[in-house]
């Protein structure tokens, strides 16, 4: 897939566990666990916002685009 997800680097560098980010978020610890796995098929805009406002960074900190 072309599309990398790169919230578990975002939680090393801001020191923060998965549990409090799905708190913070208010989505379940599994579903962060397959965004970081990058087993999702989309996410929702608004889902998008709130881990970027949670972990104090931009889209393209968690999004990454790599051509095949």
């Amino acid at each position: 897939m072309a599309i990398i997800v790169n919230l578990d680097v975002m939680l090393a560098k801001r020191k923060m566990r998965s549990k409090t980010l799905s708190e913070l978020v208010g989505i379940t610890e599994q579903n962060i666990s397959l965004l970081k796995s990058g087993k999702v098929r989309g996410i929702r805009f608004d889902t998008l916002e709130s881990i970027c406002k949670a972990l104090e960074c931009q889209p393209a900190d968690i999004l990454e685009y790599r051509p095949d």
